[in-house]
């Protein structure tokens, strides 16, 4: 078995150096994995990047809690994504391009405060805004 890995190998790196293809593919998929971690660790500076419980359960509710924050902010700009490119009418061939994983517009450290009165409902999304006070910032 271990041959056959190697052969399989073998033909999966003689098939990438020959398509670019493939190669720019291959890169894209380990670039969004980049910004998943990086966004992981952003969230995570507080411990420096470290999980100090000394039990294995705490590490793992620990571990459990970032990767539901990360699926959060995910879910979040996927939602407000969808809305900004279909208001600015990208083609799906250059949205597919576009991941969700950025973090620039989430205060990860500060006082947090939530306005009830300001709160949308559940199915409505907060405005967008204008693509003029994007440009100007």
């Amino acid at each position: 078995m271990r041959e056959l890995g190697r052969l399989e190998r073998s033909i999966f790196m003689l098939d990438w150096l020959r398509d670019i293809d493939l190669r720019r593919r291959t890169q894209a998929g380990l670039n969004k994995g980049e910004a998943r971690n990086a966004l992981a660790r952003a969230l995570f500076f507080n411990q420096l990047g470290e999980l100090r419980d000394r039990r294995f359960e705490n590490q793992t509710y620990r571990a459990s809690g970032l990767n539901l924050l990360v699926a959060a902010i995910i879910l979040w700009n996927t939602r407000y994504l969808e809305v900004a490119l279909a208001d600015i009418g990208t083609p799906d061939e250059i949205a597919r391009h576009v991941a969700p994983l950025g973090w620039e517009h989430i205060s990860l450290t500060g006082d947090y405060s939530w306005n009830v009165e300001d709160r949308p409902d559940p199915d409505v999304l907060r405005p967008l805004r204008a693509i003029s006070s994007l440009l100007a910032a």
